[in-house]
């Protein structure tokens, strides 16, 4: 059977997938010039900067820097919620998981979508009542300021920095792949635009460039999909027996497999994926951009819609390939057909716009594929700057004493230096096996934010104490479990047994945050743990009715 090798720069991307995949990783290899991709990608950027120069002359304040004045709908957020989620990973690596595996990789995207429930009923009402730019706005309403933010500060950038290295690395690898440049060009080009959008266009000109990327990526998937299925009378019976007839796999295309190793590895990625999600500070971020709750519960049902919407496409593209581009020699080297695919396994998505649109539609996919890098990092590099800037500096550092002016501008320097840490980072690690970096991006998120985040929220008995000791629990666990795992002790420190047996740490670490968090809270009788749980009436009652929740600017 041909297997799709999941090279590095889909890996960085697709974050759970390296939970079966982590000896696949390779760095992809120049190809020729991409004229037609190079000149979309060109007009996309123009496009965005446009938008910048238009946003930098609304972005005054704070607010409008980090939220978008609070003044974006409903609409507006899903969409650029579903831009940060739908990834060019998710147009890549899922149509060549569907094309290699079935239905299995069906299963997989699921698991992708099921965290987004948890958002929609436990979070997106209380975060957009409770919080006013970052997540630990929310950790600490109650709790000690200093403490709680520093911690929340901690894990959000070290969330924020492996995820944004991860994400920069892939770009580099994506550009030679799909456009034939110098993966040193790519990054440059990444990090300086990315720089430019937050820098001077803040929130407003990152939601814009989100909105127009899953626009692109809706329609681009759409279009290849129509195209795709008019060869088969749109027939998905048709199209389904003649896959079965022509794959390796033949009618176990249509059942669940062995995607995963074993049964823990399985719950632990569904885990992590699920929890992980609710904690990434990017898309917590999203929430506070509209103008109250109603539009934030909104915003995760347009969200949902959309993505759900994206994953039924990739998996027509996913069938339709089997017979489109696993049948056709031109796309093999060499011309044997089951042999190597020509640019590597995660070009299937590609050559089937090839094959359906030509060259115009291989293009445009292609750039739609490199606007989509641009849209996440810029969400990630915003939502550092929000933790360095309105976190650390204004509320540790001055203790809230800090000007807006200076609060602004403390951001915009922090947008710079990520941007470069980033590019730098990038270099660095071009060769590396990136595996370890997302999962404890995702792990990170899930053990250290989510649990005191969805405690803060919910649970009286939370203090200070309970919060830091269980937050940076997870934080050193998740790092820890991942490091010893096979992915890193092995394959990277080359020792020869792995300490951890799985690589997903989320079933270990996550529920130890929870028991720390719960048992020091509980035995600390502190005056200051029962004056913080005296105050949760008071939470609650912002959290339900949003009074004294900021405001949305008018624009």
């Amino acid at each position: 059977m041909m297997q799709a090798r999941l090279n590095v720069a889909l890996l960085a991307l697709l974050a759970p997938a390296l939970s079966f995949a982590g000896d696949a990783i390779s760095a992809t290899e120049k190809q020729a010039l991409n004229l037609h991709a190079i000149g979309m990608f060109v007009l996309f950027v123009g496009m965005t900067l446009f938008i910048t120069k238009w946003a930098a002359g609304r972005t005054k304040s704070t607010a409008d820097f980090y939220t978008a004045g609070g003044g974006i709908t409903g609409f507006q957020n899903g969409l650029a919620i579903a831009g940060d989620y739908m990834s060019a990973a998710t147009l890549l690596g899922l149509t060549a998981l569907v094309y290699t595996k079935g239905v299995d990789g069906y299963i997989y995207m699921i698991a992708f979508f099921a965290g987004w429930p948890i958002i929609l009923f436990l979070m997106a009402e209380r975060l957009r009542n409770l919080g006013k730019f970052t997540f630990a706005d929310i950790t600490s309403y109650r709790l000690n300021q200093g403490k709680v933010r520093t911690m929340a500060a901690v894990s959000s950038l070290t969330v924020v920095c492996f995820y944004l290295v991860a994400q920069m690395v892939g770009a580099g690898q994506l550009i030679k792949l799909l456009f034939g440049l110098d993966y040193n060009i790519a990054l440059f080009v990444v990090g300086a635009l990315m720089m430019v959008y937050v820098t001077f266009g803040g929130m407003v000109a990152t939601t814009w460039v989100q909105i127009i990327k899953a626009c692109m990526l809706l329609a681009g998937g759409t279009l290849v999909m129509i195209l795709a299925m008019s060869q088969f009378g749109f027939s998905f019976e048709k199209m389904m027996s003649q896959a079965i007839s022509v794959h390796s796999l033949g009618e176990k295309l249509l059942f669940p497999g062995t995607l995963l190793p074993d049964p823990v590895t399985a719950l632990s990625l569904g885990l992590g994926l699920m929890f992980g999600t609710a904690g990434l500070p990017h898309i917590l971020m999203r929430f506070f951009t509209v103008t109250n709750a109603k539009e934030a519960r909104k915003s995760v049902l347009y969200a949902s819609g959309f993505v759900a919407y994206f994953f039924n496409v990739i998996l027509l593209m996913g069938f339709a390939a089997i017979i489109i581009v696993g049948q056709n020699p031109e796309f093999f080297e060499g011309g044997k057909i089951g042999g190597k695919i020509v640019g590597g396994g995660n070009m299937i998505a590609m050559h089937l716009a090839k094959a359906v649109g030509g060259n115009l539609l291989l293009g445009f996919l292609s750039a739609v594929a490199f606007a989509t890098i641009l849209a996440v990092v810029s969400g990630l590099a915003l939502a550092g700057a929000a933790a360095i800037s309105h976190d650390i500096y204004a509320r540790v550092i001055r203790k809230g004493k800090a000007t807006e002016t200076e609060e602004l501008r403390v951001s915009r320097f922090a947008s710079v230096g990520l941007g470069l840490v980033a590019i730098v980072l990038g270099i660095a690690f071009e060769k590396m096996n990136v595996a370890f970096m997302v999962a404890l991006a995702f792990g990170i998120a899930a053990s250290a934010n989510f649990p005191v985040l969805i405690l803060s929220m919910y649970w009286k008995g939370l203090t200070t104490r309970g919060a830091i000791a269980g937050g940076y629990a997870g934080l050193v666990a998740a790092v820890l479990f991942v490091v010893f795992s096979k992915s890193v002790w092995v394959t990277v420190l080359g020792n020869p047994q792995a300490l951890f047996p799985y690589d997903q740490p989320a079933l270990f670490s996550m529920p130890l945050a929870f028991l720390i968090t719960f048992i020091v809270s509980k035995l600390d009788n502190s005056a200051e743990a029962e004056a913080e749980r005296a105050q949760f009436d008071d939470q609650y009652v912002r959290a339900q009715t949003g009074f004294g929740a900021a405001e949305a600017s008018s624009h």
